[in-house]
């Protein structure tokens, strides 16, 4: 994509509405939520994909206002929780954005001291509460899906409770009431269901591939952890999918869900739901490097940054539509119309 011609009064004014200080970041990211929530009533069913990912800076003037990123650690950033919102040829986006005290490095070490609110973690069921209050009604068609650090009992109960839908990675071997088992080993006693051909794409250092999946499915109802037995018990859907043969490095999924899942088609549903994930891994790089280039920013302070950040973000939802068009469209449906308005496009000489 080239350059936008802009102006010269153009590029002043947008410097202008960038600078001023009556602008709040958030009241700009809120115009397109609200936007995308209009949309949302349009589709029978969306994937909230969710992560979070660091804006690390370097330019020196705004360094001081950020905050850390891993312990011992000089860079510093500015971390969002992103959802994607995702429906064939659609994405849309909701995020929360916040930086680490510097002055409560190491408080990840009170870990299990700290209430759970206080906690990072609790950024996914905030996320959900904000989808709840700009979706209303509509949430009920919407579908978290979740790597493993969502795997917080905490969490699952809230979903559970409230009557959210998700599917979310499991990242450890929970207690589960079945035959007082843990969850994985009660998964080896379970029936295959139908092998499932998957197709892993290429990432970092790792080749594509295609992999045979053995896919299993239950009921199971999770133990509340003995710190926190105030907590009910939960039931919910599992389904496993492990790569066939012997490989060290091998494809396991252990995915737990609040659809029902009952028969082999069903599993297969929730299996393909989670791999559509890798999309939200997809939008952080579109907006950080390879679209919008985010990082690159070289503001004076950090209000001006997270103004322009919030506009590049719906930015990189755009260019990330455009791609996935290109991929999995004919060549007929390829109209950049689809995605941009005339006046949207027209822009790019």
């Amino acid at each position: 994509m080239s350059k936008l011609s802009l102006s010269p009064a153009d590029m002043e004014g947008a410097y202008r509405f960038i600078r001023n200080d009556h602008i709040e970041p958030k009241d700009i990211a809120e115009a397109g939520f609200q936007v995308t929530a209009q949309k949302a009533s349009t589709h029978p069913i969306l994937l909230a994909l969710e992560d979070t990912t660091a804006l690390v800076l370097r330019h020196q003037s705004v360094k001081s206002e950020l905050g850390h990123i891993y312990q011992g650690d000089n860079n510093r950033a500015i971390l969002a929780h992103s959802i994607l919102l995702f429906a064939p040829q659609n994405h849309e986006i909701e995020q929360q954005m916040w930086t680490r005290d510097i002055l409560k490095r190491g408080q990840r070490h009170q870990h299990a001291s700290r209430p759970y609110k206080e906690k990072e973690s609790y950024k996914w069921e905030k996320a959900s509460q904000n989808m709840i209050e700009r979706l209303g009604t509509n949430i009920d068609k919407v579908i978290s899906v979740c790597d493993r650090e969502t795997d917080i009992y905490e969490y699952l109960a809230y979903k559970a409770q409230n009557n959210q839908r998700f599917v979310v990675r499991s990242m450890q071997s929970l207690c589960i009431k079945e035959h007082d088992n843990k969850l994985y080993d009660y998964a080896e006693q379970l029936q295959n269901a139908t092998p499932k051909v998957l197709h892993i794409p290429q990432k970092g250092g790792r080749k594509a591939r295609d992999v045979v999946l053995d896919i299993k499915y239950a009921k199971v109802t999770l133990k509340a952890p003995a710190n926190k037995s105030s907590q009910p018990d939960t039931a919910i859907y599992y389904v496993s999918c492990i790569e066939q043969g012997d490989r060290k490095d091998k494809l396991a999924w252990h995915l737990l869900t609040s659809e029902r899942v009952t028969k082999a088609e069903e599993a297969e549903r929730i299996v393909s739901y989670y791999e559509h994930r890798w999309l939200i891994e997809d939008y952080h790089k579109v907006w950080k490097s390879e679209g919008t280039g985010v990082e690159e920013l070289r503001m004076q302070s950090r209000d001006n940054l997270e103004r322009i950040s919030a506009i590049l973000a719906f930015i990189a939802t755009r260019l990330l539509q455009l791609r996935f068009m290109r991929k999995t469209c004919s060549q007929a449906d390829h109209s950049c119309e689809k995605v941009l308005s005339t006046k949207a496009w027209s822009y790019c000489g």
